[in-house]
């Protein structure tokens, strides 16, 4: 049992929200974001390969829908440090029950809450503030030649966005949808 985070899962199997706790008193407060001891329980079992950072700065934009191919697959382990994101993680599994569902969380500075994100999964967000700042575990390190992704507003993903996307990168614009990917 983790007395740093509560861990739960989600629909989608290997899914998991993590949500932090908080200590606190009058002066602030302190939380642990990663455990490695800790979510071993929860499926994470590599060493942290590369912590990454993003700011998006507009209300409304959409990056994703991001995976490595293998043999460079990888875990993420996501939090929003400031403002707050619709995180969403689709399942690309050959062969799982889940495959090309997704599923999303509200990820915010207030809420504490985090997304570890399993071999095999897409991932992306959409920012429902301005001025949104992600951290980013992952399993291994970024490889050019093994990056992909699906696009965001695939019509068979039917990803319900709560807001109309404002901006996304050509790139992930030019993602294959998921029946160009069969």
């Amino acid at each position: 049992m983790s007395n740093r985070f509560d861990i739960a899962g989600t629909p989608l199997d290997g899914l998991i929200r993590i949500e932090r706790k908080r200590l606190g008193d009058e002066r602030g407060w302190f939380e642990r974001m990663f455990c490695g001891d800790e979510l071993l329980g929860a499926g994470w079992v590599w060493p942290i390969a590369q912590v990454n950072r993003s700011l998006t700065s507009r209300r409304g934009t959409v990056r994703g829908m991001h995976f490595q191919r293998a043999p460079h697959a990888e875990a993420k382990f996501v939090s929003c440090l400031a403002g707050e994101v619709f995180d969403v993680a689709v399942d690309l599994r050959e062969g799982s029950a889940t495959y090309g569902r997704w599923h999303g969380e509200i990820l915010s500075a207030d809420n504490a809450r985090s997304l570890f994100i399993p071999q095999g999964f897409a991932h992306g967000f959409q920012t429902l503030s301005e001025n949104v700042e992600m951290l980013y575990f992952h399993s291994k390190a970024y490889a050019a030649e093994a990056e992909d992704g699906v696009r965001p507003n695939d019509p068979v993903l039917a990803i319900a966005w709560p807001l109309p996307i404002s901006e996304m990168s050509p790139r992930d614009h030019g993602h294959k949808l998921l029946r160009e990917r069969n």
